[in-house]
């Protein structure tokens, strides 16, 4: 198991991030807009609030049969075709948002910051 799958695990068995594992893998496209461990963490994680957010605000706004035993209400949103592509229209809003991010660069200090730190930890610490 690489440490990209430990992080997503917690993930992994949600029933929205098998709605977001769903349309990632119907669409090979958006593997190509994360291209990098850091940018498939990140469009997991921003897909799957971004979709339930959505789902919420379906529930809000449409009107769902109690539940029977049978499907629960994110099945009974998902039978309807619109709500379905809103859904995956929001999956890849997010990975092509982030297909613009400049991830891989932007993770840890940049140089000011570090010698900042440096001198804190002098003024701290002594030398």
């Amino acid at each position: 198991m690489t440490e990209q799958d430990e992080l997503w695990l917690s993930f992994a068995d949600e029933p929205i991030a098998a709605i977001v594992s769903e349309i990632e893998a119907a669409d090979p496209e958006l593997a190509g807009l994360t291209d990098s461990p850091e940018k498939v963490l990140a469009f997991r994680t921003f897909a799957s609030i971004r979709v339930g957010i959505v789902l919420g605000r379906l529930l809000m706004d449409n009107e769902v049969d109690a539940y029977d035993g049978s499907e629960t209400w994110v099945q009974a949103l998902l039978r309807n075709p619109a709500h379905r592509d809103e859904i995956a229209a929001e999956v890849r809003a997010v990975a092509k948002e982030l297909s613009d991010a400049q991830l891989d660069d932007a993770l840890g200090p940049d140089d000011a910051t570090r010698e900042r730190f440096r001198e804190f930890a002098r003024r701290e610490l002594g030398d």
